[in-house]
Order: structure tokens, then C-alpha cells, then sequence
């Protein structure tokens, strides 16, 4: 079974962005791209609702080594 050309790889929770690279690597791949994402909280203050970033994603989008 062949691997797919492309791959996106998430920095999970705990998981230095280097060790994140090392494990795309392993993987027979090579970065590419880097997206963040921010992830929100919502809070109510005043009766209003507002949203406020806590933490952030990032994934790696990476492409075979041929």
C-alpha cells in the first residue's frame, strides 16, 4: 500500500513544534506549510459575550519524500 503525497501533521498537546518535525520525518515526509489556528473561549462579562483566545493549533501540511 503506497503512502498518500500529502499529509497534514498536528503539534499535539505537550508536543514540541521540534518534536512534531522529527516525527514528519520519521514519517518518510517533509513540511511544507505551517497554519495556526486560534482557539477561542467564550466569556460573559457585563451580560455581554465575548470571545477570547486561550490556545492556539498548529499543523504541518507535508508532502512525501520521493
Amino acid at each position: 500500500m503506497s503512502k498518500k503525497s500529502k499529509e497534514k501533521f498536528e503539534v499535539i498537546e505537550g508536543e514540541s513544534i521540534d518534536a512534531c518535525l522529527d516525527r514528519i520525518k520519521a514519517a518518510g515526509y517533509f513540511p511544507v506549510r505551517r497554519t495556526e489556528e486560534p482557539i477561542f473561549a467564550e466569556r460573559i462579562e457585563n451580560g455581554k459575550v465575548q470571545y477570547v483566545p486561550v490556545d492556539r493549533k498548529i499543523v504541518f501540511e507535508a508532502k512525501l519524500i520521493e
